[in-house]
């Protein structure tokens, strides 16, 4: 089988409603061992001693319960290809670190020589290296690490929480509900953080004490003006640096500063007026 047939063959079995059969059928066949040889190398116990699932199993479990979009099936199928690679015994059981950073490696160069398109193995790959940077969630993330989670997956944040969420295969339902609760709990923050950094974003090049240091004022409705101004000037003119905001600011206080001028001596006037007004009527 060419990498062309084999490309082909693999992503109809994965882009199926469900691929558990037909993934199952390719390792039973001998053909997943020509078209991606990783996979089968995944049948290995996770830890010999306690028994726990064995990473091929794992591996279909979670692949089936992702949505049928190519991208995220082949992102679940090697999710845990670096496995093998990374296997070790110590005094805690078996580990498998940085498998992630492996198997990425380990997907792009697969899905390279199957002929993939260049794009489809980036985003792969990057689903594969980010797969299990949620771990650790729980324990308590700061703001600071949750933005880093948004923007590092960027584009594929939507595909990487579902990853995450089919990645638990547990049967404990105690434990399947609490990570997908800390899965949503992470995407609200992600959502409200957004929602802080746009208005962060959306915040005037020059500040309220900025201007009244400017023009040598105090606090008053003019600076609360003159902010507003700002903001608009901002949302409608993104591009304007300091120094173009500080001269239409000038330009803008100039002619506000005077029009205020000028109705408060109307003003002054006819307070002035009104009642030598009523003398003349008077006499």
């Amino acid at each position: 089988m060419d990498a062309a047939d084999g490309r082909d063959l693999l992503s109809h079995v994965l882009t199926a409603d469900d691929p558990t059969d037909g993934l199952w059928d390719l390792v039973d066949t001998g053909r997943a061992e020509q078209i991606i040889p990783e996979l089968p190398a995944l049948a290995l116990e996770q830890d010999p001693i306690h028994k726990h699932k064995d990473v091929l199993a794992h591996t279909i479990a979670v692949t089936a319960k992702t949505s049928s979009d190519l991208t995220l099936r082949l992102s679940a199928l090697f999710h845990d290809i670096g496995k093998p690679k990374t296997r070790r015994f110590d005094e805690h059981g078996v580990t498998f670190r940085h498998h992630e950073a492996v198997g990425a490696k380990m997907a792009r160069k697969r899905l390279t020589a199957l002929g993939y398109p260049e794009d489809l193995v980036n985003d792969v790959t990057e689903l594969v290296r980010l797969s299990g940077r949620f771990k650790g969630y729980a324990d308590g993330w700061s703001d600071s690490a949750v933005r880093r989670y948004a923007r590092d997956a960027g584009h594929l944040l939507g595909m990487l929480n579902e990853l995450v969420r089919s990645d638990c295969t547990t049967r404990n339902k105690r434990k399947r509900l609490e990570l997908h609760h800390h899965v949503d709990e992470l995407e609200d923050r992600i959502i409200r953080l957004a929602a802080e950094d746009r208005r962060k974003a959306e915040r005037p090049l020059i500040d309220g004490q900025t201007v009244m240091e400017r023009f040598d004022v105090g606090p008053g409705p003019m600076i609360g003006q003159a902010l507003k101004f700002l903001l608009e000037l901002k949302r409608s003119e993104p591009e304007l640096d300091l120094a173009g905001t500080e001269a239409r600011l000038d330009e803008w206080w100039h002619s506000n500063s005077c029009s205020r001028h000028g109705l408060r001596q109307r003003r002054l006037a006819t307070f002035w007026l009104r009642p030598h007004e009523a003398e003349v009527k008077r006499s």
